[in-house]
């Protein structure tokens, strides 16, 4: 278990919460595991949890992946790193996820809210996957589950541009159901995710495999896109740009996080 992930059972709601705010939830290797882990037990027979909320802290989601972490990672394959074995269990979870976003979600922090069945943001939320801008590719299946979201040439925008989109427009474009003031924010999916749990297990499970569609295509683009970011993760573009990033960050109070 990560020093900087919590993991608590509310009855039958599970909160898997980010907390690291000294680094804004910057997700290291080590806070992927406890998560994943997460995940899979609620999935197991007798469990008894019916729904997972995702959530950071007061103002903030998660900034996204820890940059120094990731690069120190980038010696061995992706394929067996931590955050990938994340988002193969994301995409796998048969159990309802809920997301509570406030503050900034970049990243992983965004691409994690499309697996998500219910998705609430605060005011101040923000989107933003910048990974074309650090020589990457998008991943967790957003180049596939985006555009049938929010369509192609928004998506565009938002995985080639790097677009933000804050919480109005990230209710408008059907990435979040609902703005909900940030002192409400959490106790409204706490509630939705109760309210979820409490539903007839056969029926919710069935009526959410219709509503997700194809589970093979979605784990297919999940497959592919993590070849071509072990690619770009190695390339001298990445390596550019990661520099890049950390030059900037020298001069202003750093994060280390972006991806």
């Amino acid at each position: 278990m990560s020093e900087h992930v919590s993991v608590t059972d509310h009855g039958p709601v599970r909160v898997i919460r980010m907390d690291r705010p000294e680094k804004k939830n910057a997700l290291t290797g080590a806070m992927y595991e406890p998560m994943r882990e997460a995940l899979l037990s609620a999935d197991a027979d007798g469990s008894g949890i019916g729904a997972v909320l995702f959530a950071g802290g007061t103002g903030v989601f998660t900034a996204g992946n820890d940059l120094a972490d990731f690069v120190a990672m980038a010696g061995r394959p992706f394929s067996e790193s931590p955050p990938l074995r994340f988002i193969r269990q994301l995409a796998r979870t048969r159990t309802p996820m809920v997301a509570a976003v406030d503050g900034i979600a970049v990243g992983i922090g965004t691409t994690l809210t499309l697996h998500c069945d219910l998705v609430y943001a605060s005011p101040t939320a923000r989107f933003r996957m910048p990974f074309v801008e650090l020589g990457l590719v998008p991943e967790a299946a957003s180049s596939y589950l985006l555009p049938r979201r929010v369509g192609t040439l928004r998506a565009t925008e938002m995985l080639m541009l790097s677009e933000a989109c804050d919480a109005d427009t990230a209710v408008g474009l059907g990435l979040a159901n609902a703005v909900i003031p940030a002192d409400m924010l959490e106790e409204h999916a706490m509630a939705q995710a109760a309210r979820l749990a409490a539903l007839p297990r056969g029926a919710l499970a069935a009526t959410r495999r219709l509503i997700r569609g194809d589970q093979a295509e979605v784990e297919a683009a999940l497959e592919a896109e993590a070849v071509a970011f072990d690619a770009q993760l190695r390339s001298a573009e990445a390596q550019d740009a990661f520099r890049a990033f950390f030059a900037r960050g020298a001069a202003r109070p750093k994060t280390d996080a972006a991806a």
